[in-house]
């Protein structure tokens, strides 16, 4: 398992980005979260096998119609990162 920690800078709020990233992260089995920071970043965590994660980090370089990702930061993290949400299943979460 291989669980990350993503903040997503640029045009992130206001295109659907959380629900895509929803989708796409359950379409790849994943758990984890998704929510706004009231910085105008999009936060996630992302927790399953390499191989999905790195395919799930590889679409949020683009992400939805509309969103334009200007920076990406990611830092590898433990299991913990689940605390806040998405053990379970990949959820949204609100704004931070």
């Amino acid at each position: 398992m291989r669980h990350v920690h993503v903040m997503l800078r640029g045009r992130v709020q206001g295109v659907g980005y959380r629900a895509w990233c929803a989708r796409e992260a359950e379409r790849r089995g994943l758990l984890g979260f998704a929510r706004n920071r009231r910085s105008g970043a999009v936060e996630a965590v992302f927790a399953g096998p390499a191989d999905e994660v790195e395919a799930m980090l590889a679409a949020c370089r683009t992400g939805p119609a509309g969103a334009r990702v200007d920076e990406m930061l990611v830092h590898e993290v433990s299991d913990a990162a689940l605390a806040a949400g998405g053990r379970d299943r990949f959820v949204v979460l609100e704004t931070l």
